[in-house]
């Protein structure tokens, strides 16, 4: 697709947010390619910031302890939609942040707010450098991180949807049966830790668009969400 008349636009700012298993990462990614713009996975920072935590033996049930060490990782998202990256003090980290042990613990680090300061701040930090604009998922994109976001979106499936998409990805991956069956029941707990914490919380934001991905292919969800970029911000052309 071609840009329309660049310069007379600010950047396109995509906030997409959701529960765990409603497809943000696929989704945002793909739209992100689609249209030209940037790509940013937030919950891949705050898991990041709780592999960090974990390695260095940081209780992250100690909201105070895990506060003060918050500012001690150095966490880089690379944002090219095609092959987005992760990494901490330099190390890639894409592949054990996606772990049990981090999946488990990443809303009590993720509920802390220093955490949630300093890494709103990064996530930013990279919308400000994108040079088109960006698709930014997580939790907190359209009520918190970008609330004048030029298009948000509030993803979401049914709970046996999310439970049977998440188990399939596990199974991708070669993860036994036990662990699938653990990780995926993780869900609710999950779901009920991020809407309830005090800072920050899984919301839909009042000028988000909600998605209900539950009976979708992907192709129309993000025939769905591009097209309401490029009704919004009237920057693309079919």
């Amino acid at each position: 697709m071609e840009t329309a008349d660049r310069a007379s636009h600010a950047p396109v700012v995509v906030a997409i947010d959701g529960p765990s298993g409603s497809g943000k990462s696929t989704v945002s990614r793909a739209v992100a390619a689609r249209l030209g713009l940037s790509f940013l996975d937030t919950g891949a920072m705050y898991r990041a910031m709780t592999w960090w935590m974990l390695a260095n033996d940081v209780d992250v049930d100690d909201a105070d302890a895990v506060a003060i060490a918050c500012t001690k990782p150095v966490i880089v998202s690379g944002t090219d939609a095609d092959g987005p990256t992760i990494t901490v003090d330099g190390q890639d980290v894409s592949g054990p942040i996606r772990g049990p042990e981090v999946t488990a613990k990443v809303s009590a680090v993720a509920a802390v707010p220093a955490v949630r300061s300093r890494l709103v701040e990064l996530q930013r930090g990279c919308a400000e450098v994108a040079e088109r604009g960006i698709v930014a998922e997580g939790r907190d994109m359209g009520s918190v991180v970008f609330p004048t976001a030029t298009v948000k979106v509030f993803l979401t499936a049914s709970e046996a949807a999310r439970t049977e998409r998440r188990a399939a990805e596990l199974r991708a991956k070669g993860l036994d049966e036990a662990t699938i069956t653990a990780m995926a029941a993780d869900l609710a707990r999950r779901d009920a830790a991020d809407s309830s914490r005090e800072t920050a919380p899984l919301t839909q934001a009042p000028d988000a668009v909600l998605v209900d991905t539950s009976t979708l292919t992907l192709e129309q969800v993000i025939d769905r969400i591009t097209g309401l970029v490029e009704e919004r911000a009237r920057l693309f052309t079919v």
